[in-house]
């Protein structure tokens, strides 16, 4: 054999260099409907798929088409299985990219389980720290969280155009939504304020009864109120920037992370409800558990320890997979623990129904005029909220941030959460909002396709109607969820660190956010400073109500807190020819 014929051809050196690479001729060849199905659902490369990059070449008139490494998914961060890929970056997939079928099922689980920890923390927060809810009546919330979650993230995943209007519902992006954390806090000062004048039922000794008729009274002023958010959708972005700048949303979401980790330390001790209890709920979580223990006693914060422990030991060692869904994984350990050591009941476990669904359960409606002015604050804020995680969002899914197109998936998001807060609230769920919490996942498996967020929401749509999965949930212990919602509400802390973190620290900025930040501690420290300044006392119903709304927004951190942000941002003078920070709001945003 001569020179010429040992010597390879480009092709047979690409082959030899990568032996998992193939290389193909361009050819589109046009598919029917039909045929483009037939060949996703039956052949190797629609279930397991291949990736397609541009050649490194410029002379290669092909295109390089390299598998998918699925093992990258699933290999812990822990030397030597790591060395192999310490430089490998997974493929990405867009918007509409053909996402093989077992990754998208992969990614569509991951998206849901990553979801699971915000899913389940706000209903059992509200059952049991807010209105005191029996269990079957705090499983079926889980469940029906699950469901509208999921309903309101195909929506918003799918982007549906309104006709004949420029307009539409949902970003058209992997956005998740999931309930909002905001509204505990008003449902925590709404519930006391129950308590406390003696619409809501408690026990001879003092102890708190079940208040379903409390939840009821919220459900039906969300349906009154939630209009205010489905209008703002269509405010442009500009404006709404001008009134709610950073300095106001980081407020917003630092006040409330501070706020939720008092609740979430109560459960990790044991339970609210045995934080000085009496009787029943002498011990935690109550004398009737497997084992009832006094609050804060050293195996009850050592099983929510556990759970917190677990979840920084996920993010140092775990795979790509695992980090992105390292509550989970706490979640899971703390419950086999607690499993382990006898602090399980199987009653509520065995006694749920296989299937469920919306209006299992019900609760009476009516509206609350104390909550009106809260919840229409609530609703503007959550309006101004999404709008940098849906930015966030964007970014990372390689889409434009900025100009016409990327301000309608701003309007289409703030519809969205509007329509599926109305929807969540008609299947008495709690108000939703849209969430950067899955950016991780796409960060990390390279997979910004909307087929997984369809497959994530079929998954969370499943795991609610299956009425078991909510049980387990609704009967773990109040120390192993309390360890998690420490975490979760630290991190809405964090986030509102971030976006103060962006705004310049002028001095007029610094004042406002000492004044807003101020007023927002005090009602953390002192929840009750406002309770007697607006006593009333006479027959008059509705001024009773509006003063009582008066007292539950002031009460509300975050509520006053915005309410004195915004005010100050709109009456304060600039210092002389500084930039004008303040009304510009969010500058990543379009103006």
């Amino acid at each position: 054999m001569n020179m010429d014929d040992q010597r390879k051809s480009p092709k047979e050196d690409l082959d030899l260099d990568d032996r998992r690479s193939q290389i193909i001729e361009v050819s589109p060849v046009a598919e029917t409907r039909w045929q483009y199905l037939y060949r996703y659902f039956t052949t190797r490369e629609g279930w397991i798929g291949d990736y397609v990059r541009e050649p490194s070449h410029p002379s290669l008139q092909t295109l390089t088409r390299t598998p998918q490494d699925y093992l990258y998914l699933v290999t812990p961060n822990i030397w030597p299985l790591k060395k192999k890929y310490k430089d490998y970056e997974a493929p990405f997939y867009g918007l509409n990219d053909e996402v093989p079928i077992l990754l998208t099922i992969i990614l569509g689980l991951q998206h849901a389980l990553t979801m699971i920890g915000s899913v389940v923390s706000p209903p059992l927060a509200l059952a049991s720290g807010a209105f005191y809810l029996s269990s079957e009546q705090s499983q079926y919330l889980v469940s029906a969280a699950f469901i509208t979650t999921g309903i309101a993230t195909a929506m918003q995943v799918t982007r549906v155009h309104l006709t004949k209007t420029p307009f539409y519902i949902g970003t058209g992006l992997l956005s998740v939504v999931g309930p909002t954390f905001d509204i505990l806090a008003i449902a925590f000062s709404y519930a006391s304020m129950r308590y406390a004048n003696g619409t809501c039922p408690t026990s001879s000794d003092g102890s708190r009864l079940p208040c379903p008729d409390a939840w009821g009274a919220m459900l039906g002023t969300i349906l009154c109120t939630v209009w205010i958010q489905i209008l703002l959708s269509f405010v442009p972005p500009k404006t709404l920037n001008r009134i709610f700048p950073k300095i106001v949303t980081g407020t917003l979401l630092l006040l409330v992370g501070v706020y939720l980790i008092s609740s979430g330390m109560e459960n990790w001790g044991g339970s609210s409800n045995c934080n000085g209890g009496q009787g029943f709920y002498a011990l935690c979580p109550d004398t009737a558990a497997p084992k009832p223990l006094p609050w804060g006693h050293p195996k009850l914060i050592g099983l929510g320890f556990s759970v917190f422990v677990t979840i920084i030991i996920v993010e140092l060692f775990g795979s790509p997979l695992m980090r992105s869904a390292s509550v989970v994984f706490g979640l899971a350990v703390g419950c086999a623990i607690s499993g382990a050591t006898g602090y399980w009941s199987r009653g509520n476990i065995d006694a749920a129904p296989v299937a469920t669904f919306l209006w299992v359960h019900t609760f009476k409606l009516s509206v609350d005029g104390a909550l009106v002015l809260p919840l229409l604050i609530l609703f503007i804020c959550e309006a101004v909220s999404c709008m940098p995680d849906i930015l966030a969002t964007a970014e990372i899914s390689g889409v434009e941030i900025d100009g016409i197109e990327f301000n309608s998936r701003i309007q289409g998001g703030i519809l969205c959460d509007g329509v599926g807060s109305l929807i969540s609230a008609l299947g008495t769920g709690l108000p939703m909002v849209s969430q950067a919490g899955n950016n991780g996942v796409i960060s990390l498996t390279g997979c910004a396709s909307r087929r997984a967020g369809w497959c994530a929401s079929g998954f969370l749509i499943l795991m609610g109607i299956f009425g078991k999965f909510g049980a387990v949930f609704g009967s773990m212990p109040p120390s192993v969820l309390g360890g998690m919602q420490v975490f979760l509400y630290s991190t809405i802390v964090v986030a509102g660190i971030k976006v103060l973190s962006l705004v310049e620290f002028t001095r007029r900025n610094r004042f406002i956010l000492t004044t807003a930040l101020g007023i927002g501690f005090i009602d953390i420290v002192s929840p009750s400073w406002f309770s007697q300044i607006l006593d009333y006392s006479g027959s008059n119903v509705r001024l009773q109500g509006f003063e009582q709304g008066i007292n539950l927004m002031v009460e509300t951190p975050f509520i006053i807190a915005a309410v004195v942000g915004v005010f100050m941002n709109l009456v304060l003078p600039y210092d002389g020819n500084k930039k004008r920070e303040g009304r510009e709001g969010h500058p990543a945003l379009p103006t």
